[in-house]
Order: structure tokens, then sequence, then C-alpha cells
């Protein structure tokens, strides 16, 4: 396995634990994080605000489908399942890409699906 699929994979593990340090430690200091439409978050204090959401509870359940590498560029396809705070289940399919910059993460941009249509974020 390449140093860039298992920076990302690592990334995961620690995502799924809620493990700040190991998450952040997988960063670059100029990170940007950003779901399309959603929010856009730059930095690692930014981006470490948003690893426990305030809408959710606990940690993600996170499933890795497919990881793709060429280049400086890792595509991670899975699904991710959580608990929110307002009692509904998140339970969706997503597509991260990731830019990364000598084994780091430099850029991720996440494409979120929710499989349960009804589900409010609130």
């Amino acid at each position: 396995m390449t140093p860039n699929k298992q920076t990302v994979n690592e990334y995961m593990a620690a995502f799924m634990v809620s493990d700040h340090q190991r998450i952040l430690a997988c960063l670059t200091e100029d990170i940007i994080w950003e779901m399309p439409g959603i929010y856009r978050h730059d930095g690692k204090e930014a981006f470490d605000k948003e690893i426990e959401n305030d809408n959710f509870t606990g940690s993600p359940t996170i499933q890795i489908v497919k990881l793709i590498e060429e280049n400086d560029i890792v595509i991670a396809e899975g699904a991710v399942q959580g608990n929110m705070k307002n009692g509904n289940k998140l339970d969706a399919v997503f597509c991260d890409v990731f830019e990364m910059e000598n084994g780091k993460i430099k850029k991720l941009t996440s494409y979120l699906m929710s499989k349960n249509a009804n589900l409010k974020f609130e």
C-alpha cells in the first residue's frame, strides 16, 4: 500500500474513534476541508472543530468500498453511519477526494448523500 493510501486509511481509522490527535497528524497545517454547498473549513483549528460535529453524538462507523490513487490524489468511496443528537440516524454514502502533499492530506473534498431521504440535520 502506498504512503498516501496509508495516510487515508489512518485518517479513517482515527475518525471512527474520534481521535483528534491521530486525525490532525494526517493533515498539513493549511488543510482545507470542503463539502460543496455545505461548508468549507480552512486550517487545522477549523478542521478540529468539525471532527465531532454538534449535530452528532459518538463516533461514526465508516466502511471504505474503494480506495483509488493517481499521483497525489486519493479517492475513497464508502458508507458512513452515525447517531444524531435529535434521535435520527445518519446512513449515507460518500466519495472523499484527498489531495495529498508529502504523505499528508492538504485538501479534502467530501461528497455525501444520505440514504434516508427524510433525514434532517438539526
